[in-house]
């Protein structure tokens, strides 16, 4: 067996609508699918948003609001990212700082979502940057 790439992840949440506007200020997109589902559409993949309480089975054994740690790629430089993070009001909690990512090396802003989570928000450092 190969793993080729990531489809969806589950992320669980206090509230979905309150998840939903902090990611579309990220650039994300609400989708809704099946019986009333939502999930946030960005690039080829998506994260599907299961609310406290009430998530589908199967799930995670211990589903809880801000237990994740997420890393998304940018294509903006992270000074234009942290410009746009100050017009929402999002306060950024550490960066720009260096990181290794799984392809290259990465300069990210790290933020947090209104459950807590960890968002990553990095750009590949080009070879010669």
């Amino acid at each position: 067996m190969r793993i080729r790439s990531l489809d969806h992840l589950v992320l669980t949440v206090a509230d979905i609508d309150t998840s939903v506007r902090f990611f579309e200020s990220l650039g994300m997109h609400r989708e809704e699918f099946g019986d009333g589902r939502v999930a946030l559409r960005f690039g080829e993949q998506k994260i599907n948003l299961h609310e406290a309480g009430a998530e589908l089975e199967p799930h995670a054994a211990g589903p809880a609001p801000g237990s994740a740690d997420l890393c998304f790629l940018v294509d903006d430089d992270v000074e234009q990212v942290a410009d746009s993070l100050a017009r929402s009001g999002i306060a950024i909690e550490l960066g720009p700082v260096s990181r290794t990512g799984a392809t290259s090396p990465l300069t990210s802003i790290y933020v947090r979502d209104p459950d807590g989570n960890l968002v990553e928000l990095s750009k590949a450092v080009e070879p010669g940057d």
